[in-house]
């Protein structure tokens, strides 16, 4: 019997991207926050790659614009690629840019 339990998010390091994959919920935020942000250290992010990624809550969507914030205030502008369930509507709510940020 299939279950409809989302699969858990995953994140790992590929070259220049961090790739997100499963669900990007409250749980997911929680428990990927510290790898995060080790995987973001070290060499310059350039990607952050969302095509795998099944869904995003709220919680998805701080997890995601804090870290762009804070590669942004390294000096690094990395591109979001793939636009998961959710997100879209998420960024609307919030009235945040494409790239989740508030405009100026």
């Amino acid at each position: 019997m299939a279950s409809n339990t989302p699969a858990p998010a995953t994140l790992a390091r590929d070259g220049d991207a961090l790739v997100f994959t499963g669900a990007l919920d409250r749980q997911a935020a929680t428990r990927l926050w510290a790898q995060l942000l080790d995987a973001a250290g070290g060499a310059s992010v350039q990607r952050i790659v969302l095509s795998q990624v099944t869904t995003v809550d709220s919680a998805g969507l701080a997890l995601l614009a804090e870290l762009l914030a804070r590669l942004r205030a390294a000096g690094v502008s990395p591109q979001l690629q793939g636009e998961p369930p959710g997100l879209a509507e998420l960024r609307s709510a919030y009235r945040l840019t494409p790239e989740l940020e508030f405009p100026a």
